[in-house]
């Protein structure tokens, strides 16, 4: 598994164990999270969020990671960070989504992280390229491998 899956699978379970909490145990879900008046509105942000979870939890198990979903996971990660940092500000929820705040800041620097991961491997495999093409013409100015 390299190093987007990795992000890509960490993020699918978190977001798909937060989604399906409040369906299986809504009671300890407000709880931890503060009381809440629309309880249908909990179930259908649950919903959603385990929706961008099943693509993320996909991608981990393929060979080859999208860009698509790399954006899906950044997005949904930066998007959720702002929905908590501006609602605690306002007091309409719990401080204790600054805990997930935290988590989704982690998950944006894990993206950034394997993403460069992967770039500089595709870039050395992009020079590794170049150099025996120099060598195979005879045109390489290495001195030594």
């Amino acid at each position: 598994m390299n190093a987007l899956s990795e992000v890509a699978f960490a993020q699918g379970m978190y977001y798909a164990v937060t989604a399906l909490w409040p369906f299986f145990h809504m009671r300890s879900f407000l709880r931890l999270t503060g009381p809440k008046t629309d309880l249908w509105l909990v179930r259908t942000v649950g919903a959603l969020i385990l929706v961008i979870s099943l693509p993320l939890l996909l991608m981990a198990f393929r060979a080859k990671p999208t860009k698509r979903i790399v954006f899906l996971g950044t997005a949904a990660a930066a998007a959720l960070t702002a929905v908590d940092i501006y609602y605690v500000s306002r007091r309409v929820v719990s401080p204790i989504y600054l805990l997930d705040a935290a988590v989704e800041i982690g998950l944006l620097s894990a993206w950034l992280w394997a993403w460069k991961v992967g770039m500089s491997r595709q870039i050395d495999l992009v020079l590794d390229c170049f150099t025996w093409a120099e060598v195979i013409a005879g045109t390489s100015t290495r001195t030594s491998w």
